[in-house]
C-alpha cells in the first residue's frame, strides 16, 4: 500500500534515511540504493518536488524536511501486535 501518493521508490528513499539514522545524503548514496524498479535519483528529485525533501543548488546533497521527519516518525504497527493473537488467547486459557 502506497502511502501519501508516493511511490515505493520514494518510500525507499526516505527509508534509506531512517535506516542510517541521518538527515542528509549525498547523491553517491542516493543512487547507490538498491531498488527492486527504477531508482537512481529521480525518486528524490520527485521527492524535493513533494516537499519531503530540500537539496542544494546543484542537487549533491539531500536533507529531510519537516515534513519528512514526521513522514518517518510514523510507526504503525499490525492490530495483532497490539491485542494478543487469538492463538495466544487461547494459548493462555489452557
Amino acid at each position: 500500500m502506497l502511502i501519501k501518493g508516493m511511490t515505493e521508490q520514494e518510500i525507499r528513499v526516505l527509508q534509506e534515511f531512517r535506516r542510517l539514522a541521518v538527515e542528509s545524503l549525498g547523491i553517491a548514496a542516493i543512487k547507490a540504493i538498491k531498488h527492486p524498479a527504477g531508482g537512481g535519483e529521480a525518486p528524490a528529485l520527485s521527492l524535493v518536488d513533494k516537499g519531503f525533501l530540500t537539496t542544494d543548488g546543484p542537487r549533491e546533497n539531500f536533507a529531510l524536511s519537516q515534513k519528512a521527519k514526521d513522514f518517518l516518525s510514523y510507526d504503525p504497527k499490525p492490530e495483532f501486535e497490539e491485542a494478543g493473537s487469538p492463538v495466544e488467547a487461547a494459548a493462555g486459557a489452557e
